[in-house]
């Protein structure tokens, strides 16, 4: 497949040139390598399969690996090539409509504007190396400038039509570590005190929804207690409701001037918090918020699990003289420990990424001085990355964006690993 792809991506480029030498600025449409590819895929396929039979019983996976690769793989690949770019709003590869100018005269690969291109093309110093998208005829192509004098621009081919305006392309180029220097440059601006408060947001939203969780499954597991369906429909309100109504109710409720929570506080001769305006209220919010949504999935799973515990067990345990406490730490809880420890690690592992919580609830804020406005008090990583690649400084900064998801990404990894080298979950059961 690969090598399908290669040769139909190299058959593109030669049709796309051949058919711009043969006059044709416009190239091929570029939904043409994806015909080029299949026409070097299925006879590749038919050969492998005469040739090793056995592989045919694989073709059945073959549409899997094709979306696994465009939807996977590839924005991976395109995520590591954009963190070595500059590119942003600023620098996307598109051109600049306000450059728009005039072409007066066209004369193979010399063209004249109609004013001065160092001032309507926003060339800056020089328009040498820039690169050129020209529009005529209906036909529509790139050019690169490789020399300039005066209104007078040479390119680097003929444009092959009669162009009408001449717009300069915003172009992005390769930066090396740039990126990378910059987000350790600003890391006590930034990257250290969001990852700090990454890891206590995460670590106390697993351990606070466990407890509770854990706790509340062990009073409604009980049989004697009555209406105990009543009480699980209730609590798993908050768990079945979509997250984004309930957090956007939220932050009604928290409002400080016209929040229900700061009216009923009042009632009490309590002061307004400011809930979502001071930065260590803010992060209180965050986690009370993010407690009550996540309880229900522990309480959940902690009644999923005790209902796997026979009562012979309890039943042995009261007859030998044991306390409810004691049942409760000598069965109940070894017992719950095989199952809970995933859940903790995958419940850690959402909640290190949980986008939804700070965006919906405190858009990241509020602003603490000294760290940069992208990184704010409620900043998480993924926040982070978010808002550096698509509000930075007034336009995307894509690259930078890319380059943090990839510090995030290693960040995530060692944490993982941390993670389960503490709990024994790569352990082979032979050596625990």
């Amino acid at each position: 497949m690969v090598a399908a792809f290669v040769l139909g991506a190299a058959t593109f480029w030669a049709l796309e040139s051949a058919a711009i030498a043969a006059g044709r600025p416009d190239g091929v449409p570029n939904w043409w390598i994806l015909v080029t590819s299949a026409a070097f895929l299925l006879p590749i396929l038919v050969f492998l399969g005469r040739t090793f039979p056995f592989l045919t019983d694989w073709y059945y996976l073959l549409p899997a690996i094709v979306f696994l690769l465009v939807f996977t793989a590839y924005p991976i690949v395109l995520t590591v090539y954009l963190a070595f770019t500059d590119y942003s709003g600023m620098r996307n590869g598109f051109p600049d409509r306000s450059t728009e100018t005039p072409v007066v005269a066209a004369d193979g690969p010399r063209i004249t504007l109609g004013a001065d291109p160092l001032t309507s093309l926003g060339c800056g110093e020089t328009c040498v190396g820039q690169q050129l998208e020209l529009v005529g005829d209906g036909h529509r192509a790139r050019f690169s400038v490789v020399d300039a004098s005066g209104r007078t621009l040479t390119l680097d081919r003929a444009p092959g039509f009669s162009p009408e305006y001449a717009y300069r392309i915003n172009a992005y180029h390769f930066i090396g570590f740039k990126n990378f220097v910059f987000i350790f440059k600003n890391a006590s601006r930034a990257l250290w005190p969001v990852f700090v408060w990454n890891v206590v947001f995460a670590a106390f939203t697993v351990l606070s929804t466990a407890l509770v969780g854990l706790l509340l499954g062990v009073l409604l597991n009980n049989k004697e207690l009555k209406l105990r369906n009543l009480y699980r429909t209730l609590l798993i309100i908050s768990w079945a409701l979509p997250g984004v109504i309930s957090i956007q109710m939220w932050v009604a409720l928290l409002n400080k001037q016209f929040g229900a929570i700061n009216r009923l506080l009042g009632l009490l001769g309590i002061y307004p918090i400011p809930w979502l305006l001071d930065p260590l209220w803010a992060k209180v919010s965050v986690l009370l918020v993010n407690l009550w949504l996540g309880f229900p999935y522990m309480m959940t799973a902690t009644l999923g699990a005790l209902s796997t515990i026979p009562d012979e067990l309890y039943e042995a345990a009261k007859v030998d003289g044991a306390s409810g406490l004691d049942a409760f730490q000598f069965i109940t809880l070894p017992l719950l420990k095989t199952a809970f420890v995933p859940i903790l690690l995958a419940s850690f592992a959402y909640n290190f990424n949980n986008f939804n919580i700070i965006y919906l609830l405190t858009g990241g804020g509020p602003a603490i001085e000294g760290q940069l406005s992208t990184a704010q008090a409620t900043d998480i990583l993924i926040s982070w990355a978010y808002k550096t690649a698509f509000r930075a400084e007034g336009q995307s900064a894509y690259g930078l964006g890319a380059a943090i998801s990839l510090v995030i990404f290693v960040l995530t990894v060692g944490i993982s690993l941390v993670n389960f080298r503490v709990s024994g979950a790569l352990r082979e059961e032979g050596r625990r």
